[in-house]
């Protein structure tokens, strides 16, 4: 019996290998097809239940880290079994043809020249060969189509992923509480719920410094992150871009580009410095992104960067520039677009549709030119819409846009935006005073329901903060004030000897101060000014820094940076 050549021994041991990893690959699927539709689904359920005992109740630090750090691990999980699937799919294709083609070489290679045979030899050699094709072609097929089976299971995480993109079309308040997902963070209140919140770092050694990123174009708007993803924007007078940072890493994931309106081109725009082109701190409802500029103009992205739609809501006739921040609720953008002297009729309270930028609804408001904020807080199971202006605090309904309650208390140029805190909301007219509202009336409340006024002048910028206790004021030359709630008697001011324009946070008992300069003074919340320390970042700033698990985000003049660990979920104790 002749040996077989050298040519076929080399084919069948590649047959055996791609036979090998043929059956080692199916095996790999359905282990990944188990983890997907078996394991994944426990965790989302783990996680859904730990964010409905949330709900009305105080967590402690641990079950909001152990929260964020489930959600990360289910999301980065879906991503790398997605891939995982697919590089395992297109493999056992290629091994599958690889045996197939080894197979049939096997069976050129090993044919022998015709012998004389009687008609029942080759009757019998029929027979086998016909069986063995018929075995090659079933197993072919079986190995096939048990990869085409798995491939199109597999194929449930990326319809898992494209159903979350769609719906629910927004994100929980539960959710949001975890984030900050807008100026100033949850209720735009400056309040971050972590504890674990950096309190050291040093930008000229690096020190606590995870990462610094380049941001292209200038803009005074703040940060916002939802989970990996942070976003911001910036603009010239020639363009408008907003940016989307991997929050872990650092790296400029994708630009998206906002035309200039024919209109506002042709205004030639030209805001005050301190305002900028983009000074307008963007928003999400955690499946989109939403960002406005000096010349009133909105955009929408997913988080891919894909640009779902563009309008513009006409060149705003503003003093010092268009700076109102955006606001969402449930899968709408909120834009107050105060402008004018006030007897034009031309101010208005939006709310657009997140997924096609129509409008839901539209209030006519009577009111001047603003650079307040709108907020969207629970007050006694019931949201409302916070807004300040001259002369009025008012509060609407976000599903309609109907008016709740309005106070005649601000005059002059109101920029600070409102804060619901100790169940009360506070507004500011600047050098003038604080007004501290009870917000369960109807209708005109200012004989009513204002429960006190603190007649001790007020922030010209920014936005006041408070533990429940006690609120603080941060004015721009550096002077704090802090005064109770109970009845607006001032406590204590003291003096930072800086300039401000970023408005005080609140985390884990300490208050954050960011000046001008770059440099973070932290203090310790109460009754009394005891500084805890400063950091110097080493570059100006003029944004409100943004707060989540672990982690402080600056804008700088120039860069964004990271402060912190470089695991999200790690408790800075």
């Amino acid at each position: 019996m002749n040996e077989p050549s050298v040519a076929y021994r080399t084919v069948r041991t590649t047959a055996k290998v791609a036979g090998t990893f043929t059956v080692l690959f199916l095996v790999l699927l359905v282990g990944n097809l188990i983890g997907t539709t078996v394991i994944g689904p426990l965790r989302e359920d783990r996680l859904a239940a730990m964010k409905v005992a949330l709900r009305g109740g105080d967590p402690t630090d641990e079950q909001l880290a152990e929260i964020r750090q489930l959600d990360l691990q289910i999301r980065r999980n879906r991503v790398w079994r997605l891939d995982f699937a697919h590089k395992t799919g297109h493999a056992l294709l290629a091994s599958v043809v690889v045996l197939l083609v080894a197979g049939r070489l096997m069976r050129v290679l090993n044919r022998r020249p015709p012998q004389p045979q009687n008609a029942l030899d080759v009757g019998a050699e029929q027979l086998r060969e016909a069986r063995v094709s018929r075995w090659a072609v079933t197993a072919g097929l079986v190995v096939l189509g048990g990869g085409a089976a798995m491939l199109v299971m597999v194929g449930a995480p990326l319809a898992f992923v494209a159903a979350e993109e769609t719906g629910p079309a927004y994100a929980s308040r539960e959710d949001k509480r975890l984030q900050w997902h807008r100026f100033r963070g949850p209720d735009g209140a400056g309040v971050s719920i972590f504890t674990n919140i950096p309190t050291e770092w040093d930008g000229a050694t690096g020190k606590g410094i995870l990462w610094k990123a380049a941001v292209p174009l200038p803009g005074n708007n703040s940060p916002i992150i939802w989970n990996d993803r942070v976003f911001l924007s910036g603009a010239t007078e020639q363009k408008q871009e907003v940016y989307c940072y991997d929050a872990d890493l650092g790296r400029l994931l994708w630009t998206g580009d906002v035309p200039i309106s024919p209109a506002a081109a042709q205004a030639r725009i030209d805001p005050m410095e301190d305002t900028g082109y983009a000074a307008s701190t963007m928003a999400t409802d955690g499946k989109r992104v939403y960002a406005i500029f000096v010349t009133g103009d909105i955009a929408a992205f997913d988080f891919n960067g894909r640009r779902l739609w563009y309008k513009s809501l006409g060149v705003p006739d503003n003093a010092y520039g268009y700076a109102s921040s955006l606001e969402t609720h449930q899968d709408r953008v909120i834009v107050q677009y105060d402008q004018g002297h006030g007897d034009e009729d031309v101010s208005r309270l939006y709310a657009l549709d997140g997924a096609s930028g129509r409008v839901v609804w539209e209030v006519k408001r009577d009111v001047p030119n603003s650079w307040t904020s709108p907020v969207v807080v629970e007050i006694e199971g019931r949201l409302q819409l916070l807004t300040l202006t001259d002369p009025w605090a008012l509060a609407n309904d976000p599903a309609d846009g109907a008016e709740i309650w309005r106070a005649d208390c601000l005059g002059g140029d109101v920029a600070p935006s409102a804060i619901y805190a100790g169940g009360l909301v506070l507004a500011i007219e600047p050098y003038s005073h604080m007004v501290a509202i009870k917000p369960t009336g109807q209708g005109d409340v200012t004989k009513t329901h204002i429960a006190w006024t603190m007649d001790e002048g007020g922030p010209d910028v920014c936005c006041p903060v408070s533990d429940g206790q006690y609120a603080y004021l941060l004015e721009s030359h550096g002077l704090i004030m802090c005064c109770r709630l109970a009845d607006g008697e001032k406590v204590y001011e003291h003096d930072l000897r800086d300039n401000f324009t970023a408005s005080p946070s609140l985390a884990g008992g300490r208050l954050y101060f960011l000046g001008m300069d770059g440099v973070m003074t932290i203090a310790e919340a109460g009754p009394e000014y005891k500084e805890l320390g400063k950091n110097e970042l080493g570059e100006k700033c003029h944004a409100s820094p943004a707060f989540v698990d672990g982690r402080i985000y600056i804008r700088g003049l120039e860069n964004l940076y990271c402060i912190g660990g470089a695991v999200a979920g790690d408790r800075a104790d």
